[in-house]
């Protein structure tokens, strides 16, 4: 048995973390963190887990993870990963980071979207943890920085065509809509519900902080520099995002075409679901799961391709696919917990 440690473990991502683990054969979890829960029972606060989980809430200790865990999962907010990550890595941890400190490999631009970078000597070490993309690099890694959830859906709806050179970069627009847990558990008014309920609006325009890894990710996939156009909405529901990609094609492209491009693309991949030509993704079919659905279309009017993607922010946009990374860097099956078909409705 692989010994796995969750520090930060009572936000959304979190709790969705442990109760993933707690289905994982391979795998035992030895400590649960949280700081504001210290000495609660997990699921005496989070009832969801009776009978899953007996742990108890402990505070954070890196150096008593380190003694007792393999690899830990860090699912704290940005720039608290960093004060503790050396740490656990010094100590001999293999660590899965679900914050934004370790996506950026540049510095000057992540520090120009976030704040001062206090472990800046391990950027160039880190490996960015989206299996269907970089998977060679994940099995040795030490340390994972665990993708955004906006980044993953963008990123495997456009890696076909940005990998055969079949748009133009500098024309990608992404259209993306999310559920509320994305804005994480802590209250506030933005998300209470009366604010939220019967609405939809756009947010954090035109500087979303998933801007520049989006960008780096879709540079690294059409060997050259990425600039989009980027704007999050909120949508009244719990889990999911849709992204919708739009581009103009650099050549003519018919839908059967494209929809054989993508599915020869993801054929051996196991949580990516090239759907049938014509079908579109809902979120609703992938809650709950680790899959991606890709939808697409070509418009023939204006030369453009739309690509969409659809996932469960919580899952593959965060806990799934950190456990998925967890696979890779322990030489289990990629899949090993993570065949959890969407709940419906």
């Amino acid at each position: 048995m692989h010994r796995i440690a969750v520090i930060g473990a009572s936000g959304y991502t979190g709790v969705e973390l442990l109760r993933l683990l707690s289905l994982h054969p391979d795998t035992e979890l030895v400590s649960v963190t949280s700081r504001q829960y210290a000495g609660q029972l997990v699921c005496e606060v989070f009832p969801s887990l009776q009978g899953s989980l007996d742990l108890v809430f402990e505070d954070v200790n890196p150096k008593r993870l380190a003694e007792c865990a393999d690899l830990v999962f860090t699912a704290v907010p940005h720039q608290t990963a960093m004060g503790m990550i050396p740490e656990l890595l010094d100590a001999g941890c293999r660590v899965v980071d679900l914050s934004a400190d370790f996506r950026i490999s540049d510095v000057s631009v992540y520090e120009a979207w976030y704040q001062e970078h206090t472990a800046k000597e391990l950027l160039s070490e880190a490996v960015y943890g989206l299996p269907e993309l970089f998977r060679e690099q994940i099995p040795t890694a030490r340390l994972i920085a665990n993708p955004g959830c906006y980044p993953t859906s963008v990123a495997l709806a456009l890696a076909p065509l940005l990998e055969n050179d079949l748009i133009d970069p500098t024309t990608i627009i992404v259209d993306s809509k999310s559920g509320t847990s994305g804005a994480g558990r802590a209250a506030k008014v933005d998300t209470l519900y009366c604010e939220v309920n019967e609405g939809f609006k756009a947010y954090s325009l035109p500087r979303h902080r998933h801007t520049p890894e989006i960008e780096q990710t879709l540079g690294l996939l059409s060997g050259s520099g990425v600039t989009i156009s980027f704007t999050p909405h909120l949508l009244p529901i719990n889990r999911g995002i849709l992204s919708t990609c739009y581009a103009s094609l650099s050549s003519q492209l018919t839908l059967d075409a494209l929809h054989d491009l993508y599915q020869d693309r993801y054929a051996s991949e196991t949580f990516v679901r090239v759907l049938p030509k014509g079908q579109l993704p809902n979120v609703s079919q992938v809650r709950g799961s680790n899959y991606c659905d890709i939808g697409l279309a070509v418009d023939d009017r204006t030369g453009r391709v739309i690509a969409l993607g659809a996932i469960d922010n919580l899952v593959k946009g965060a806990a799934g696919q950190a456990i998925q990374n967890m696979n890779l860097m322990l030489s289990l099956p990629e899949n090993t917990g993570l065949m959890i078909p969407p709940v419906f409705p």
